[in-house]
């Protein structure tokens, strides 16, 4: 399709939305609601709902933004010397009130959540339709961004893994639904509380830790595309689950962070980074991340079957 085409069907997707609670409004808040009865849609996931409905990503120029998301996830080969930068990998041990963690989170690029009727009939798969679709020169950086995430999308999964690769909000819960299996009661989501503009550098004293209320959890991660494209994967080996309060020691924002330690790493990539940041190998010692802005866990409570 034209992209002329494609920016018609974005402007009459949101020529009825009047601006206000995303919530209350929204096609895919209303499938959140039914999806997800009682849960509240995080902050963060409500604005990207709202940028893809005030912002198309077809005529505003896809630029390379730093983003931390994609580093998490089991075959990352990101550069180690940026993640600890970062602060976003640490020890389980590190994760405890009174200790202090110096953290450098990037300001988050605005990758808008396509309404899914537009996200459907965007072209996604294809590295030359995608480039062509939202005009981005083939050598450049944004090119070499959107050729990492569609492989990312289309390798296999690394053992004891399960993945998929959504386009909306609605392909996000469901895969989400998939992978915790039946019923779907009992299902929650939470994100990390932290600012849009990242987190400065500087030590950050951990006020609190609790255990996220869960006994099976899907992390969906941002990754780099014009619009906001979630790779979703459970692990079906141990992990834990946490939710940390963080305060920065010179002042400075806080932020409610979720946190995962991962106990068996055997499966993952080598060249991870999280394992010359910790000096740890496969199979080592847990390893442990926050969530980034934007990425969403699905929760299924203890005690639920599946």
């Amino acid at each position: 399709m034209h992209p002329s085409a494609l920016l018609m069907i974005v402007v009459v997707a949101g020529a009825a939305v009047v601006h206000g609670d995303p919530a209350a409004i929204t096609p895919a808040a209303q499938f959140w609601q039914q999806a997800l009865p009682g849960t509240t849609m995080p902050a963060a996931i409500a604005d990207l709902v709202q940028q893809g409905i005030d912002h198309s990503p077809l005529v505003e120029h896809y630029s390379v933004m730093p983003s931390i998301s994609p580093c998490i996830l089991f075959n990352s080969v990101c550069d180690p010397r940026m993640v600890a930068e970062t602060g976003i990998f640490f020890h389980e041990a590190q994760l405890r009130p009174g200790s202090a963690m110096t953290l450098s989170f990037p300001a988050e690029v605005e990758s808008a959540i396509l309404p899914h009727d537009v996200a459907g009939k965007v072209p996604f798969g294809n590295l030359g339709d995608v480039l062509a679709t939202f005009s981005i020169p083939a050598g450049s950086a944004e090119a070499a961004q959107v050729r990492d995430t569609l492989r990312r999308c289309q390798e296999p999964p690394v053992a004891g893994e399960v993945k998929a690769c959504a386009t909306s909000l609605e392909g996000t819960v469901r895969s989400a639904m998939d992978m915790l299996g039946s019923p779907s009661q009992g299902v929650w989501a939470a994100t990390s509380v932290l600012p849009r503009g990242g987190l400065p550098r500087q030590p950050y004293f951990v006020e609190a830790v609790t255990p996220l209320d869960g006994g099976r959890y899907v992390s969906c991660h941002r990754v780099p595309f014009p619009y906001a494209v979630y790779q979703c994967h459970i692990a079906r080996r141990g992990y834990r689950a946490y939710v940390a309060s963080l305060k920065g020691l010179s002042g400075g924002p806080a932020a409610s962070m979720l946190a995962f330690c991962h106990v068996d790493t055997s499966s993952w990539n080598p060249a991870h980074p999280a394992f010359e940041v910790l000096n740890t190998r496969p199979g080592g010692t847990p390893v442990c991340h926050f969530m980034p802005y934007g990425d969403v866990a699905f929760v299924k409570k203890a005690g639920r079957a599946y």
